[in-house]
């Protein structure tokens, strides 16, 4: 019986596991009986061999080049995944202080069009994260655990490195300063509205704060790998959660302000009414974020040819964002509702 044969990997590679094709010009000796299978197909000792290493690869699992990297790196290091854990990673990632700004881009779209440009928005962020879900796997026996090695495999080594590592660089700084910015001035407040007065002798400069919240990322990025801030990701899916609601509940309970005018905003001229409506969907669409974790997230579960890893990502996945739906649309119609053309001005 012909045995699986070793691909003898080139330097630096890992070693790869063929499966061999049906032997040719197999036969049955003479004088013996031809077994047959399920329907009366016949079975020959080719059929049984490819057909026995078939189930045994499917119970082992995928047959995936694993890259040495993966084992060292934080986010791919751990394999222990779970659709719970995307769920956690995704409504955190997907998630946050830009939501409360949507009521800010109904002034300049109207009721009609900024319901129906939230909603084609959202509909494209789940469509768009279900091809990266996809694609993560889309070549047998090749995980695609991050942008740089989809792009190359897209676009070749060389360019897809280029196109793909400028905006990654500038897209991870320009999100990690924007939540040191807002992260500093949250913990500045919180600590003024707790201590009250007993700290105004010696105030925390705001400078500061932004060094304080730089050291606990630090610290917090010690840990081994993303499995492992799962619960940290629940807390901030639940913060999320609670203040989007905050928000419009205590906007639509409240009585509305007497100043609110329903009437259509004008504008004076050609030019200012493009910016506005430029403006409110570059609004809504900074409210939607999170793909740029979605093949991290998807590195760390296991995936074999049974059970392979889309399945309980795109299931926390669509959990994930049937809370961030809960929260987005509230918000920017409750918000619009209490405060129309006050909005923009607030």
């Amino acid at each position: 019986m012909a045995a699986a044969a070793a691909a003898v990997a080139v330097e630096g590679e890992p070693e790869l596991v063929s499966v061999p094709a049906t032997p040719l010009g197999q036969s049955t000796p003479e004088g013996a009986a031809t077994p047959t299978g399920a329907g009366g197909a016949k079975t020959t000792p080719g059929r049984r061999v490819v057909e026995g290493l078939r189930g045994y690869l499917e119970d082992v699992g995928h047959l995936t080049r694993l890259d040495p990297r993966d084992a060292w790196l934080p986010v791919t290091e751990s394999r222990g995944g779970n659709a719970r854990y995307a769920a956690f990673h995704s409504l955190n990632a997907g998630l946050g202080f830009q939501a409360l700004l949507l009521p800010l881009a109904f002034p300049g779209l109207g009721w009609s069009w900024g319901i129906i440009s939230l909603t084609i928005a959202y509909f494209w962020q789940l469509y768009t994260l279900w091809i990266l879900v996809k694609l993560h796997e889309a070549v047998p026996g090749r995980r695609y655990n991050r942008y740089l090695e989809l792009a190359q495999a897209a676009f070749g080594e060389k360019l897809g490195m280029w196109l793909a590592l400028f905006p990654t660089i500038y897209l991870s700084a320009g999100t990690a300063i924007a939540l040191i910015l807002v992260g500093g001035e949250t913990m500045k407040l919180f600590y003024q509205i707790v201590c009250g007065p007993l700290c105004s002798p010696s105030p925390i400069t705001t400078v500061e704060w932004y060094l304080v919240f730089t050291s606990l990322a630090v610290v917090l990025s010690q840990l081994p790998n993303l499995n492992s801030i799962a619960g940290v990701s629940l807390v901030g899916g639940a913060t999320a959660i609670m203040y989007c609601t905050m928000s419009w509940v205590l906007s639509v309970s409240q009585p509305r302000p007497p100043t609110v005018s329903y009437d259509p905003v004008t504008s004076t001229s050609l030019g200012t009414s493009l910016f506005s409506t430029l403006n409110a969907l570059g609004i809504i669409a900074f409210a939607f974020r999170g793909h740029n974790l979605a093949l991290e997230i998807q590195a760390t579960m296991p995936s074999t040819f049974k059970h392979p890893a889309h399945v309980p990502m795109w299931r926390g996945a669509k959990v994930a964002y049937l809370l961030i739906a809960m929260c987005l649309f509230p918000v920017a119609i409750g918000g619009y509702w209490a405060y129309r053309n006050m909005a923009s001005s607030s």
